[in-house]
């Protein structure tokens, strides 16, 4: 009884140790799997670092002007409309434009910052304090 309990513990152990192996090996691409998606990733950044979904490709000043006050519409809240005309300048990697949108709270309007750099919306700042 004692010899068929030594040869079945013999078996055992092969048959351990290679599912140990394939454990580790799955871990193993596991993280190599996340760290190939990390880098992706940076590089993806490193290349369009300003670059915002839904806006597209913006190309010119009216462009610019156009998603920018879509993204204060969006910002001052529902009801809310560009007053006047918005100004649009050019920089060197884009467009900064500046508006008013209202009502916003309890304000009939506010002013609105928004910048454009490499072809999308990077930002917008409204500001109630003005």
């Amino acid at each position: 009884m004692m010899t068929s309990s030594v040869v079945m513990l013999g078996l055992a152990i092969p048959a351990a140790a290679q599912s140990n192996r394939e454990l580790r090996r799955a871990a193993n691409a596991a993280i190599i799997s996340d760290i190939s998606k990390d880098r992706q990733a940076e590089r993806d950044a490193n290349r369009q670092p300003y670059v915002s979904p839904g806006y597209g490709n913006i190309s010119s000043a009216k462009a610019a002007g156009a998603a920018c006050a879509a993204k204060a519409r969006q910002e001052a809240g529902p009801g809310a409309a560009i007053i006047g005309r918005s100004r649009t300048s050019s920089m060197s990697t884009g467009w900064e434009v500046e508006g008013e949108v209202g009502p916003y709270r309890d304000l009939q309007s506010v002013p609105f910052v928004c910048s454009v750099r490499n072809g999308s919306v990077s930002g917008i700042l409204i500001d109630p304090d003005r």
